[in-house]
Formats: C-alpha cells, sequence, structure tokens
C-alpha cells in the first residue's frame, strides 16, 4: 500500500487524471445519451490568430511567471456563424478568447483549442457577455452562468461525440467556472461593442 502511494505522489498528475477519468466514467454511465441536445450546426471552423504571450520587457521572474501561469489567447479574424435551437448566431471578428480552460498540469492529455474548441468558443462569448450574440445584432437577453456550462457541454457533445471528456469538463466547470464568471460580472462587459463586425 506504502509503494502505490508513493507512487501516486510522485506521479500525481497522472493520479488526479486517472481520478477524473474514473469520475467522468461514473456520470457518462448516467446519461441519457441524447445525439441532438441543442441542434447545433456550423459550416466552417473558426478562424483565428494566436495572440503573443507577452515575455519580453518581463524580467526573468515576471517571463518565468508568464512560462508557468500564463494562456494563450485567440484572436477570431473571421466572423464565426453558427446555429443553435433553429436560430443563427455569430462570434464577431475581433472577439479574444483563451480556448477551454486546461489547467496547466492536465494541457499535455488535452490542448484548450482541441475537441472543445467549439464548444470553448460560444461559452468563452458567453460568459464575458452573459448572452449569446444573434446573426442579425440583437443578443437573446442574459443567461445564467449554468445555462452556459450546459450550452458548452451540449454543443461539444453534437461536436465530438465524446460523452465522457465532456461531462468532465461540465463538471469543472460547475465547480470552478464561478471564478470567470464573476470576474467578467466584475468588468461589467457589454456585448453590443462587437456588433460593428457584423455583416448584415
Amino acid at each position: 500500500m506504502d509503494f502505490i502511494l508513493s507512487l501516486a505522489m510522485q506521479f500525481w498528475p497522472m493520479t488526479i487524471f486517472i481520478i477524473l477519468v474514473i469520475i467522468g466514467f461514473i456520470i457518462n454511465l448516467f446519461d441519457k445519451k441524447i445525439n441532438n441536445r441543442v441542434d447545433f450546426k456550423y459550416k466552417d471552423y473558426p478562424h483565428m490568430k494566436p495572440i503573443r504571450i507577452a515575455t519580453k520587457g518581463k524580467g526573468f521572474w515576471g517571463a518565468i511567471i508568464l512560462w508557468f501561469f500564463g494562456t494563450r489567447h485567440w484572436e477570431v479574424v473571421k466572423d464565426f456563424h453558427y446555429s443553435l435551437r433553429g436560430e443563427n448566431y455569430v462570434i464577431p471578428k475581433g472577439f479574444k478568447f483563451d480556448g477551454a480552460s486546461v489547467p496547466k498540469f492536465l494541457a499535455q492529455f488535452l490542448s484548450p483549442v482541441g475537441l472543445l474548441l467549439i464548444g470553448g468558443l460560444i461559452h468563452d462569448y458567453g460568459y464575458k457577455y452573459e448572452t449569446l450574440l444573434l446573426k442579425n445584432g440583437k443578443t437573446i437577453g442574459k443567461k445564467s452562468q449554468k445555462w452556459m456550462d450546459m450550452t458548452f457541454r451540449d454543443i461539444n457533445i453534437e461536436v465530438n461525440g465524446f460523452y465522457f471528456l465532456n461531462y468532465l469538463a461540465y463538471w469543472a466547470l460547475r465547480i470552478g467556472g464561478f471564478v470567470a464568471w464573476n470576474k467578467h460580472r466584475d468588468a461589467n462587459s457589454d456585448a453590443p461593442k462587437y456588433l460593428s463586425g457584423i455583416k448584415k
């Protein structure tokens, strides 16, 4: 038993990953496997460019901190059109996001812009503005954090079909997503600032 505990402590990222896999598997067993949850449709993947992680000029310790704790951000360079429950939506050109929020120690298993990219983009927009933007330039009104998290989960299930991973990400958001949600509420982000990028 001591040997097993010693290995678990030595390889703690893998231990956490295995625990998360087991929890996700159990949750997955109880899902009803509904394939068309939000009737999500899109034609093209989002067009985006990476934003430089500004380590230059930060000094040794500043660069080390950014290296370990910084996150790559992306900018949408072309309006991303999609539909949800029969309504047409857009993520406007110029929107910046960081993809799915994956802890650094799990990044070796899951890229923030990998399997969860599309759901992560829409979720980041929803978290920032507390709403989604219709193609006509109007919003759908304020939505709750839980609504955004469920939409993230359901979009990703329809896009990648990986129930286990999507439920794992969903429960991580339900447990810790309030930090990002509250940060955006404190910033009082307002969706209409991006309306100029919409092609009507």
